[in-house]
């Protein structure tokens, strides 16, 4: 056990980012490389500034909005929380004061955040057992949306399991020293072993990559390629 715990903690997180940032990178040379096409994708109505146009479209989804105002809600706390749970890992790294301009615990939301991601997730994925989701969904689909939910529900356990059931051994300087270890190629999972929800981390950290690795390899790089195919939809 100890041995598969280690090899998830750091093994594996080394390779989810190196198949991230060499994924990554390969799926936009593919994308730059092709020969230029003469057709237009432009379905939107030319506004100037494109970009900023683009930039609403992305992270704000009118077209959702005005054809599914449910699914549209649950995209957008989606998002807004995902956005957060970025800053708040962000945080597990080193202080960062500009963000205590809001005063609060690390981890950032309290526990919220991940309970309001788990809701979005759940109602993403069991609309896809639904007519007409459930007709245009491929395995990909669920696969995603199940590793990411597993994700989101072991990270939010790990709050809970502190807060809740008192297995406060393992708090932020524990985290801390474990990530900086990771940075700083020197990896040591001592900090973050001893506790008793230290399966929990080990949980998370695994789907965690799995979500990672295959990232660039699925439609989850919309993320990196929606402001650039909103601004040609409108040329």
């Amino acid at each position: 056990m100890d041995t598969l715990t280690y090899f998830v903690l750091v093994p594996m997180v080394y390779l989810a980012v190196t198949v991230f940032a060499l994924g990554t990178a390969w799926r936009l040379y593919r994308i730059v490389s092709r020969p230029a096409f003469a057709p237009t994708l432009k379905i939107f109505p030319e506004r100037s500034p494109a970009w900023l146009f683009a930039l609403t479209d992305a992270f704000f989804l009118p077209m959702v909005r005005r054809h599914n105002p449910v699914l549209w809600a649950f995209l957008m706390l989606l998002h807004l929380t995902i956005g957060l749970l970025i800053l708040g890992h962000l945080e597990l790294f080193a202080e960062m004061p500009w963000l205590q301009a809001w005063p609060h615990e690390v981890f950032l939301g309290g526990g919220f955040v991940g309970v309001s991601s788990f809701v979005c997730l759940l109602f993403l994925l069991f609309r896809r057992f639904v007519p007409p989701a459930k007709d245009l969904s491929v395995p990909e689909d669920y696969f995603l949306l199940i590793v990411l939910l597993l994700a989101v529900m072991f990270g939010s356990q790990m709050h809970l399991a502190r807060r809740i059931y008192e297995f406060s051994s393992m708090g932020v300087a524990e985290y801390r020293e474990y990530l900086m270890s990771l940075v700083l190629f020197a990896p040591s999972v001592d900090a973050v072993t001893g506790s008793g929800h230290s399966f929990m981390l080990t949980l998370h950290v695994f789907f965690a990559n799995l979500f990672i690795m295959v990232f660039p390899f699925s439609k989850m790089m919309h993320a990196v390629l929606s402001i650039p195919a909103n601004m040609m939809r409108r040329r």
